[in-house]
């Protein structure tokens, strides 16, 4: 059935993190798909290309790219959002996705634990830089992929430890983050009703 053009999303920019693979990769060919100018946001630039390739292939859209981001490393998510700032007049959708769990404790670039840097600390700051754009766009989204994990955390985020260097265990951390990812979510929901 062809597209409405109430739901259409032709020529809308969507941004997805972790587009390589998963459910960043299926949203970016569903996506792609339906119109949208697609930009996956990836740490390796040869799985993202290759990634691309197969988008293209699959949805039948060339309208996808693909631009380097590295969550871990909040000097990547500056740079990131300053180029995607300058390059797109417009971002429809923001669509936080990547995400990992480390097995082991280790830290990001700035010295953050790893799962909570990259899941949540890395999605918060991009979504605070491009916030003015993505408000300014009419009918914008911010899309935040979480987890059931939430539900295993107990006592919720401990704000004494979260670094995780008193106790660290691999799925609690990563329920952790997406427990956050959730807080996230409501409360830029809340600040941002009505526009």
């Amino acid at each position: 059935m062809p597209e409405s053009p109430s739901n259409s999303m032709h020529a809308k920019r969507v941004i997805i993190t972790g587009g390589n693979s998963g459910i960043g990769f299926e949203a970016a060919v569903a996506l792609a798909r339906l119109g949208a100018d697609v930009t996956i946001a990836c740490r390796n630039l040869q799985r993202a290309e290759a990634a691309r390739t197969a988008i293209v292939e699959r949805s039948a859209s060339d309208r996808v790219d693909v631009m380097q981001l590295d969550l871990a490393d909040f000097a990547s998510i500056r740079s990131f959002a300053a180029v995607a700032s300058e390059r797109f007049d417009r971002i429809d959708v923001l669509l936080n996705n990547a995400g990992l769990v480390s097995r082991s404790r280790a830290l990001t670039t700035d010295g953050f634990e790893l799962t909570f840097g990259t899941n949540h600390l890395g999605p918060f700051l991009l979504t605070s830089l491009l916030l003015d754009q993505i408000i300014a766009t009419p009918g914008s989204r911010v899309v935040n992929v979480a987890s059931d994990a939430h539900k295993f955390v107990g006592k919720g985020i401990p704000f004494d430890d979260l670094q995780h260097e008193q106790k660290y265990s691999a799925f609690i951390v990563y329920g952790r983050s997406k427990l956050a990812n959730i807080l996230f979510t409501r409360e830029l929901a809340r600040r941002l009703d009505g526009t």
